[in-house]
């Protein structure tokens, strides 16, 4: 676990809650009954306001069922959302692991209406960008040092999230791999690592569901009695990684001049006009 010195990281001391312990152990965590029933319904209407009213933004190649069923950059758009990813426990549970100085990268709202699990990427078996620390196959990361953590997401549930519903489901301890999930197997439910399979993030309204961005994890298959999902997708990042909520061609720290310089691909790139990816969408 690390905290921020002056000026920079270094290991930290002080005690952490076991939330925290377990995602820095496991690459997960669920912390129960964060936010409380008039938090959850303020959030709720809000949100599902915003889904009403505005339409759905245009990101990345998704039919228009899939992309009815996200909103993206939500505190900028919802008080309540941009008061739920400051929730002072929630930021208990993180900071030790990303810093204080730790900020949101991405803040998606997802509503994945009855019977309609979508057929965005989400479905396989993936990280959330990295592995941050890449290892080849073989190479295991040292039990004796704790795996650093750079990124980690986070689903405020604003209903019920039950296995019919098709949860997102964690790899246990696969954050220590240095590896994405195997090409082969993006749908197997059986994938494990090292022995360890798949673990529902079954959760209540009003609880948080916390991943680390290198633990292997995807939607699991709905069931008969699917009621959807809703939730605020959290991104929390350490502060050397940039923000992701809006697309690099809508707000970036260019001239227009510099942007009409930059001719091929790779200038692009170089100058910070990334293609959408990881957390854009």
């Amino acid at each position: 676990m690390i905290r921020r010195g002056f000026p920079y990281l270094e290991p930290r001391s002080e005690p952490a809650s076991e939330e925290t312990h377990q995602l820095e152990r496991e690459g997960y965590a669920v912390v129960r009954g964060l936010l409380g029933a008039a938090e959850v319904a303020d959030l709720r209407a809000e949100i599902g306001g915003v889904f009403d009213r505005e339409p759905p933004d245009e990101r990345g190649s998704r039919s228009p069922e899939d992309a009815a069923m996200f909103r993206y950059a939500m505190l900028n758009r919802s008080a309540a959302a941009q008061r739920a990813v400051a929730h002072p426990r929630l930021l208990s549970v993180i900071e030790p692991l990303l810093g204080e100085d730790c900020h949101v990268i991405a803040n998606t709202a997802w509503r994945n209406p009855a019977g309609h699990p979508g057929s965005h990427g989400g479905q396989n078996w993936h990280i959330d960008a990295g592995p941050h620390i890449p290892l080849p196959e073989g190479v295991r990361w040292p039990a004796e040092i704790p795996h650093p953590v750079f990124a980690i997401g986070v689903h405020l549930y604003l209903m019920d999230c039950a296995l019919e519903d098709g949860p997102t489901g964690v790899i246990p301890g696969s954050h220590l791999s240095g590896r994405p999930p195997p090409r082969d197997r993006l749908l197997d439910d059986d994938l494990d690592h090292e022995g360890r399979k798949v673990t529902p993030l079954l959760a209540k309204a009003g609880d948080a569901g916390l991943f680390v961005s290198d633990v292997w994890h995807r939607r699991m298959p709905t069931q008969d009695g699917d009621h959807g999902r809703f939730f605020l997708q959290v991104h929390y990042g350490r502060r050397d990684i940039a923000q992701r909520l809006l697309p690099t061609d809508e707000r970036n720290q260019l001239s227009p001049e510099a942007v009409a310089r930059a001719g091929t691909e790779r200038e692009r790139r170089v100058v910070g006009l990334h293609p959408a990816f990881f957390y854009d969408g």
